[in-house]
This record gives C-alpha cells, structure tokens and sequence, in this order.
C-alpha cells in the first residue's frame, strides 16, 4: 500500500504552499506550522515531509526553531529538507530529531557529501532530492538548472549508496494537475535498489491510485501538499481539519510508527 506522506513546506515561520516551486507564488495556509503538523499527527500521517523553503534559498536559521519544535513534539518520523548542504548540517537536524534528511543541490554540486553522510549515518538517514523539470535537475530552491539528466542523476546516486530518492516533477507541483506517472516509470525502470517517493501534482483519491500502480517501479510513497490543504479527499470531511482551532492537538491518534 502506498504511503501518503503529507508535506509541510515553511517559509518564514508559517506553512505554505509554492505553485511550481516559484517563490513568487506562495499560499499561506497556516501561521503555526508546529500545530499543523500535530493535526496531520491526528489525521493518522505515519511520516511528515518538512520542507525549509528559507533555508533553500539560502536564508538559514530562519525557521530552525519551528522545525525543532516540530521534530520533538511528535512520535512519528519527521524527514526535513531545504539547504542541507553538509554533513554538518545533517547531522545538526539529526540531533534535533529529525528521522532523516533531505538532500538536493548538494547531491548535485557536491556528490562526495551524499556518500559521506550516508557512511556516517546510514542509507536510511539520508535521502536525495530530486526536484526536475522537463527531466533537467534543478537546484539551488529549484531556481537554477543543473544539466544533469534526473535519470542518468539518480543512477550515479544509487552507485554512492542512495537507496531512498523523493523525485518531484517541479512543472506538477502545486498544480493539481496530477503526477507525472511517466517520469516515474522511466526512473524506476532504471534503478536496482533504490525507492522513489513520488511528489508533485497529485489532485486526489484518483491520482494515489494511479501512484499505486507503480509499484513495480519502485514507488512506495507519495508527498501530498495542495490537495491535503485544500480538502480535495471526501474523507477530510469527517476529519478535525474545519474545526482545528478546537481540537485537542496533544491527544495523538493510534498510528504505528514507520520506518
């Protein structure tokens, strides 16, 4: 079954969403991304995917304390990206609590850094990101191209020891357009090991179904963000998510922890 892994992408403290990565484009959904996270925790999330869209750009610190918070107030795995750029910084969000971290332009500029980490820390600690559009890896908060293939990038990936990518289709992104199935089937034919996390474009129940049949591309999971946000499943109906002012955020559901 594929894992629904609800993304929250921060930007000078509050949660928002990017329409395709642009920055120029940017929805605030809530000023408190600490009791969003917690009420993602009582919808039954089994892993939360943390995005520092700051800290991407190159405006570190920022949002270091909200994302401390996030990582310690709950017990379900927390992956954090955005401008992990050494082991240093890795191992920094390791220690406050992250279950893993995300790694994008590093991998990319720096591919030595990937394979030290994961010496360091392991293969189930550190992920790569790769964020493409049109197939090109982009990096640097996505804004700049990096002339690499995404394909022929996570091949060479794979080789240094990554066994875990989460690929997102930036021209999807925020679109509700629905997810770029064949961009997943074509680096999944390739890989021999590693698992890919979908992201980018899913509008809802339709589209995890369509991310379900990809299985035997090594698609286990899928980062949801705008469709989440904006009640685009029937089932939110009856969850807390039009009360959650008036919800208990520290009464945890019943969902096992996952590694």
């Amino acid at each position: 079954m594929t894992l629904v892994i609800p993304a929250i992408d921060i930007k000078d403290g509050r949660c928002v969403r990017l329409y395709q990565g642009s920055y120029e484009q940017e929805k605030v959904y809530f000023n408190d991304p600490v009791k969003m996270a917690k009420l993602w925790r009582i919808q039954n999330a089994k892993v939360l995917h943390v995005v520092d869209l700051d800290a991407a750009r190159g405006d570190r610190g920022v949002n270091d304390e909200v994302i401390h918070a996030i990582c310690q107030c709950l017990d379900i795995p927390v992956q954090v990206g955005g401008g992990i750029r050494s082991v240093e910084d890795a191992e920094r969000l390791l220690d406050a609590g992250a279950y893993r971290v995300v790694m994008g332009t590093s991998a990319v500029r720096e591919p030595e850094v990937i394979q030290a980490a994961i010496d360091r820390f392991g293969d189930r600690r550190i992920v790569v990101a790769i964020d493409a559009r049109d197939g090109d890896v982009r990096v640097e908060g996505w804004t700049e191209s990096s002339g690499l293939p995404a394909v022929d990038f996570a091949i060479r990936m794979e080789q240094l020891g990554c066994t875990r990518f989460i690929y997102t289709d930036i021209s999807r992104d925020g679109t509700l357009e629905g997810p770029n199935v064949q961009a997943y089937r074509e680096m999944g034919a390739a890989l021999k090991k590693a698992r890919i996390t979908a992201s980018g474009g899913v509008s809802g129940y339709r589209d995890l179904l369509r991310v379900s049949e990809l299985e035997q591309y090594r698609v286990d999971s899928v980062v949801v963000g705008r469709a989440l946000y904006e009640n685009c499943f029937p089932c939110q109906k009856i969850w807390c998510w039009n009360y959650k002012d008036d919800v208990d955020l520290d009464r945890y559901s019943s969902a096992p922890m996952c590694d």
